[in-house]
């Protein structure tokens, strides 16, 4: 019954139907991940994509969570026998998560205060018959309770300190004053005297002050982060006047002898317990709101990154740049097996650059090279000029500089030493820039994607949240591109849908003791692999030397009869019709429509048979800095550059000029437009032109603008 509720209020809060709200959660219940409800379970959810089903799981975890609160609330509240029929309602059909709380707050088991220690002195009438606002004289009344305190005063300070708890546990006082701090609550941050120097990088935020309702995540974030390095201090909080103001109007109703008693019991509420109360709240707000905001721009950059175009299955030759330690040089297969490794020296000190080339030559000669990868990291420019200009290659030969954002972190990792145990870092570094040209998204599900570098504060945000939705991102990314089942590492195969890294390993293992994989069904073989796995995996793995077709396509083993069918219908061979656009376009795919295939499938059926295999990323391209910029020094104000963009934040876009140093496009600067979010107009790795606005060498900082490039 619970869940029934659940299902209706979830349908009604993401504007879906109850039917497809229903179908989520039971194939979720049922084990079933994202990638494979949106794409194989079409007609259960009425076409819902990988977003909304996602929002659905999360948003029926929330009130999951509500609904175990609810339980241990109403336990509480009926072990201290004060549970009513009508708190029991209130509670049950409050599905709002703070206004659960503010049923709770007056049942809420707690230290002794001092209204409580007013309640002990009989003091509780007192505090009632002013609340009631219904006595002439409040002095005369409060005579009658010096039998249990030593004054009138204390009888009202008493009576006092029980209305302030009881203001402030009214949920419609509350909600007044969480609309006032919503609209008109500042934050407020103040330098910790002394630490001028030490917080110098803080200095915006010394002394500072801004809308609660204004402030973007990203300077939510720096606040944060300074006042937790004991920078600064803040607070956030409306103009103290209207708050007790809004209190005042809230419990006061006539004007009478009880009225000062109630105008002190609003001041003492707000400043006692109120404005912390609520300061707390509302930056614990903040917190969460900048930390999904951050961990969405964070998620959306990787989902970017890992769908970067790859080169494919070609022979690399591979530099990871360095002048006095030279430049690591490896040469891989077209699986990105490694077939060779040393070092050479074209650089300064040693400038043996002709040594350099004859031997880069060599290898590629040797290796049968096709493609050339170099980091961009230090003498990355350098390297860059010495393959392109001291060398003469044919045209067929091309070079690809390649972000190394991370292949330091994997190189010293326990997936690279499990990889390479007879090789040192430098060599696995330079492996990991070959494959991340050959295939960004199988290498780089290696690394953990908070050391790639294209965050926003991703350490200050809660971690949790950050892993499980770069978790989901990458699941994601793999399954919208499918794995090759004979070449995909463990790493690879653990992010396939329904397989994790204990039935990767396994997969592995019987690959590594049996040869490769010639049909998706003999998966069925391997270790732990049962049908549930297999159901959810087989539809993302890719068998391109199958003798079935089918097993290099997105069509799901569960679908094989029914293709072989709409084939053997038009006299065709299945082996026949693979990319045969003419015979195709002969199915009459109504036909096969029943209760449990829809034309959503059919038509994603017919598609596949078009283009099986395909991948969704499209080619890598080239791309060459402006050679006569080097550094910082080389830029000047007004001039055009080409760039790549190498960061997202919800304030602008980084580019990359080749200069050692990126360059903001503010937000405001990257169209003759208002724009809302940097994705409306750039792509992480996108070749821009960009005009320098203003370059501060000394503080490394250039501003940049595509409105005019």
């Amino acid at each position: 019954m619970e869940e029934n509720k659940i299902i209706n209020l979830l349908a009604s809060q993401i504007q879906i139907s109850k039917e497809q709200c229903k179908s989520v959660i039971q194939l979720l219940d049922g084990g079933a991940t994202i990638p494979f409800i949106s794409r194989y379970r079409k007609e259960a959810t009425g076409n819902l994509d990988e977003t909304e089903i996602e929002k659905i799981s999360l948003q029926f975890k929330k009130l999951q969570e509500i609904t175990k609160r609810k339980e241990l609330i109403l336990e509480t509240i009926k072990d201290s026998g004060k549970l009513t029929p009508e708190l029991q309602k209130a509670i049950d059909e409050t599905w709002d998560a703070q206004a659960l709380e503010d049923i709770y707050l007056p049942y809420k088991p707690r230290k002794k205060t001092k209204g409580d220690i007013a309640k002990e002195k009989g003091l509780e009438p007192l505090a009632a018959s002013i609340m009631g606002q219904n006595l002439t004289d409040v002095e005369s009344y409060a005579n009658k309770f010096l039998k249990h305190v030593n004054s009138i005063e204390e009888a009202l300070e008493g009576a006092q300190d029980i209305m302030a708890e009881w203001i402030n546990e009214r949920p419609y006082v509350r909600n007044g004053l969480r609309y006032l701090f919503k609209n008109e609550a500042l934050i407020e941050t103040k330098l910790v005297k002394g630490k001028e120097e030490e917080g110098v990088k803080f200095k915006d935020y010394f002394s500072f002050s801004e809308p609660i309702k204004k402030i973007p995540s990203h300077r939510i974030l720096a606040i944060f982060r300074a006042e937790q390095q004991k920078i600064i201090r803040l607070k956030i909080k409306p103009e103290k006047e209207k708050a007790i103001e809004k209190i005042e109007s809230a419990i006061i109703k006539s004007k009478n002898s009880c009225t000062p008693y109630l105008q002190a019991a609003a001041k003492d509420c707000y400043k006692r317990l109120l404005q912390p109360s609520l300061g707390t709240e509302f930056k614990n707000e903040l917190k969460e709101k900048a930390d999904e905001s951050a961990v969405a721009v964070f998620a959306e950059n990787l989902r970017q990154l890992l769908l970067a175009s790859p080169l494919g299955t070609k022979r690399i030759l591979a530099i990871d740049p360095g002048f006095r330690t030279g430049c690591k040089v490896v040469c891989l297969d077209e699986n990105g097996k490694l077939l060779h490794n040393e070092t050479i020296y074209p650089h300064p000190p040693q400038n043996q650059t002709n040594k350099a080339a004859s031997k880069i030559r060599q290898l590629a000669n040797a290796y049968k090279i096709q493609a050339i990868a170099i980091g961009n990291g230090t003498a990355g420019r350098e390297t860059e000029d010495f393959i392109r200009y001291k060398i003469k290659f044919d045209a067929n030969m091309e070079a690809y500089v390649v972000n190394e954002a991370g292949a330091s972190i994997y190189s010293a990792s326990k997936v690279a030493r499990e990889e390479f145990p007879q090789y040192d870092v430098t060599v696995r570094g330079s492996v990991s820039i070959g494959r991340r040209l050959m295939d960004p998204l199988a290498e780089l599900v290696k690394i953990d994607p908070k050391s790639i570098g294209v965050g926003q504060y991703q350490h200050d945000v809660n971690q949790t949240l950050l892993q499980e939705s770069l978790d989901r991102v990458v699941e994601s990314c793999v399954n919208k591109v499918g794995v090759h089942l004979n070449t995909a590492s463990k790493h690879l195969l653990a992010y396939v849908s329904g397989i994790g890294p204990k039935l990767a390993e396994n997969i592995v293992a019987y690959r590594d003791e049996n040869g490769a994989f010639t049909s998706r069904l003999e998966l069925k073989k391997v270790k732990g692999l049962g049908e549930k796995a297999f159901e959810q995996a087989s539809g993302f793995l890719r068998i391109p030397k199958s003798k079935n077709p089918l097993d290099n396509s997105a069509i799901h083993p569960e679908r094989y009869e029914l293709a072989k069918k709409m084939v053997n219908d038009i006299g065709i061979e299945l082996s026949n019709i693979v990319g045969n656009k003419e015979a195709i376009s002969k199915i009459n795919i109504e036909k096969y429509v029943d209760k449990e295939v829809g034309l959503l499938t059919l038509k994603d059926m017919l598609a596949e048979l078009q283009k099986p295999g395909r991948d969704p990323r499209g080619k890598a391209k080239q791309f060459s800095f402006d050679k006569n910029i080097r550094s910082i020094a080389d830029l000047i104000e007004g001039m055009t550059l080409t760039g790549i963009v190498s960061n997202i934040t919800k304030f602008g876009a980084f580019v990359d000029l080749g200069v050692k140093q990126d360059g903001l496009v503010h937000i405001s600067q990257l169209a003759n437009r208002f724009v809302s979010d940097p994705n409306e107009v750039v792509k992480l790795g996108q070749e821009v032109k960009v005009k320098v606005v203003e370059v501060d060498e000394s503080r490394k900082r250039i501003q940049l603008s595509m409105k005019d490039a």
